[in-house]
């Protein structure tokens, strides 16, 4: 099962099993990781589960498809080529690993 690694904005980090096929902001939200809201229940439909991926990461992500984009419009400071919507991003293996920093709040 792939790990992943939530940082909240303190620094906080929670590491956390999470089964491919969830996604990554399933991951959080049924491992209590504060941070992310996910008011819409992963519609892409609100972006309360707005993070910032690792620099490392990015290019092994798919790209960011146009309503994500949309969305992240209202995300809190977002960081170009980092800000993602954790909804989203679905975990397989490939994503073992993955570092995933999440903003000080979520509008």
């Amino acid at each position: 099962m792939p790990k992943i690694t939530y940082i909240e904005h303190s620094g906080k980090e929670h590491v956390v099993d999470v089964a491919s096929g969830l996604t990554v902001m399933e991951g959080a939200r049924d491992n209590g990781v504060p941070g992310i809201d996910a008011d819409c229940g992963g519609a892409c439909a609100c972006s309360t589960c707005h993070a910032y991926i690792d620099a490392a990461w990015a290019d092994k992500l798919p790209p960011v498809e146009a309503m994500e984009e949309d969305m992240l419009d209202f995300a809190y400071e977002t960081r170009p080529g980092s800000s993602r919507l954790t909804c989203q991003l679905k975990v397989t293996d490939a994503l073992d690993g993955l570092v995933v920093n999440l903003p000080e709040k979520q509008i």
